[in-house]
């Protein structure tokens, strides 16, 4: 009989209750993904990879254990479930460790409004490499272009189920369709790179391979001859591309676990103005075709629409069961796992209110600074919210672009960073995190 990954789950918790177990809960995955790389008009590499993976978590009273495997053969999971059980008799207590009541489970969902999986065929290899050889010749295309490092196409399907011991079932499959290409401009000292790329769910929704080739070439050119900014305190821009790394912070210390710890420059902050009073930020599992929407987290729990913060106000944290136990609060639905790894606090699709300026007119209007299009490096103090990191982009000066830079550091508190943002209009609400660019004041810059 085929093993599905339900079938496999099942399986898994009866071999867990025949071992010894108290309670259990298991996932399964069985996927398939398919990659193509181009250089120079050939193909450079090919990989496909087919599997499924699963993995088991056990407890013994308030002890657990967690194991997987790539092998799901009746022996193999046998041998798992008793494995993790005694593992788990020697683990640690955790007064905070256990599955979920019953009452707290999703009970339905409608899969098909989600769309998480495009039901038209899997690409044939030579369709992708058609996409990658399109991207590769449009950048190479442009003037200036020295060489594409690389361009890539990829497809990826996976059918996924959970299913626990309070009675919990349920699974989902989740296809991804995408295409990148990297250009480099200059030579010698000074060459510049830049990228382009598109990931969507559905293939009819991927941007043409060609307009991806040709902004990854476009963006290099731009590059070329960079210099460093004076050191000063200066507005800075960040652009869409990496715009959403800054609410990407706030969410880390927004998370149920670092709060529970103790370890967040926002543990203080509930209920507190973090960010302008005409900004919110909305999470939205429910949005259909993107890659952080589910029907239920890791846990079995029903997701749910919410706003993290609303009208500049944090309103509450991202937790799973564990975190909120640790805290006397309840689940908001956001237990996030994979195969061999216990849940742990993990945001879905989230959306910054947008403004009503393009970033040209922030460009114009913020008069001398730095518009930052790509980043490195990272040095964020979780306690403090102390921020530092490398920066690339474009130097403004009368409200116009002047020339690139690079070898900049930029420097500041999140917590007095997010109050000042100014957001433009420019975010592509395609994807998960739907965040614009975003414009700060007085931000310390640590150039030449």
């Amino acid at each position: 009989m085929t093993q599905t990954p339900q079938t496999l789950c099942h399986a898994l918790l009866d071999a867990a209750r025949k071992a010894g177990a108290d309670s259990a809960d298991a996932m399964a995955a069985e996927g398939s993904s398919l990659s193509i790389e181009v250089r120079d008009g050939t193909l450079e590499h090919a990989e496909r990879s087919e599997g499924v993976d699963i993995g088991l978590r056990v407890f013994v009273g308030q002890r657990q254990a967690q194991v997987s495997s790539s092998d799901t053969r009746t022996e193999t999971l046998t041998a798992m479930a008793e494995r993790a059980v005694a593992m788990a008799r020697e683990a640690p207590e955790d007064p905070y460790a256990g599955l979920a009541d019953a009452e707290q489970l999703a009970q339905s969902w409608d899969l098909a409004a989600l769309e998480m999986a495009d039901p038209s065929a899997e690409p044939a290899p030579d369709q992708l490499q058609q996409d990658a050889l399109t991207a590769e010749a449009a950048c190479a295309a442009i003037e200036g272009i020295t060489q594409v490092q690389s361009a890539a196409a990829g497809y990826g399907r996976h059918d996924i189920h959970l299913a626990a011991s309070n009675g919990f079932s349920g699974g989902y499959a989740r296809t991804s369709r995408s295409v990148s290409c990297v250009g480099i401009a200059g030579t010698g000292s000074g060459m510049e790179r830049d990228y382009d790329g598109d990931s969507r769910t559905f293939q009819s929704d991927l941007r043409a391979a060609g307009d991806v080739g040709h902004t990854a070439g476009t963006r290099a050119i731009e590059r070329i001859n960079s210099r460093r900014p004076k050191t000063g305190a200066y507005p800075v821009l960040f652009d869409e591309r990496i715009s959403s790394s800054l609410i990407g912070h706030l969410l880390s210390a927004a998370n149920g676990a670092a709060i529970a710890r103790g370890s967040s420059w926002l543990k203080d902050g509930l209920g507190t103005q973090i960010l302008p009073d005409s900004l919110s930020v909305i999470e939205d599992p429910h949005r259909a075709r993107m890659s952080g929407s589910r029907p239920f987290d890791g846990e079995g729990l029903p997701t749910q629409k919410r706003a993290i913060v609303e009208d500049g106000v944090l309103t509450g944290w991202t937790m799973d069961l564990a975190s909120a136990r640790k805290l006397g609060m309840e689940s908001t639905g956001n237990a996030a796992r994979g195969i061999g790894s216990v849940p742990s606090p993990s945001n879905w699709n989230i959306a910054l209110t947008q403004g009503t300026r393009t970033r040209a007119e922030l460009i114009r209007d913020m008069g001398t600074g730095l518009l930052v299009t790509s980043m490195i490096g990272s040095t964020i103090n979780p306690n403090t919210g102390d921020y530092s990191r490398g920066a690339s982009g474009f130097w403004i000066e009368n409200g116009e672009i002047a020339h690139p830079v690079n070898e900049v550091t930029i420097a500041g508190n999140l917590l007095d960073m997010l109050k000042t943002l100014v957001p433009a209009n420019d975010a592509r609400t395609y994807l998960s995190r739907v965040v614009p660019s975003l414009l700060l004041e007085g931000m310390t810059l640590a150039g030449e």
